[in-house]
């Protein structure tokens, strides 16, 4: 059975190699880039299981790039966690509005991001 892609987006490098280490650990297959604008161009080219967002990125933050995802008929129902240091009920609210399918904040458990890709990607 072909493992399950993930694409993390991420500007913090060590937050991307720690995702990417607990990630692998747990058997999907990781990809990340560091930008909306790359992550969309990403996803519009190659098929991912499910996508982790930081909220604050370089240019189109977190939040635009989930209404973009959700805005376009072939990502539409990619299921995305978003994982963020902004951890007010407002933000969590936002991203439940725009479609998100989890939301974690910074700090995170590394078994609660696992167990939360694995709930998102039904695996």
């Amino acid at each position: 059975m072909e493992r399950a892609r993930i694409l993390i987006v991420e500007d913090e490098p060590n937050i991307v190699e720690s995702l990417r280490f607990i990630l692998e650990r747990a058997d999907f297959a990781v990809q990340a880039v560091a930008s909306g604008a790359d992550a969309l161009e990403r996803l519009r080219h190659d098929r991912f299981s499910a996508a982790v967002l930081d909220v604050m990125l370089p240019g189109m933050n977190g939040f635009e790039l989930l209404r973009a995802i959700r805005a376009d008929p072939a990502l539409a129902r990619l299921p995305v966690l978003v994982l963020t240091a902004k951890g007010q009920a407002a933000d969590r609210r936002t991203a439940e509005t725009i479609g998100a399918d989890a939301f974690i904040t910074k700090p995170f458990s590394n078994a609660d991001v696992v167990a939360r890709v694995r709930s998102i990607v039904g695996a």
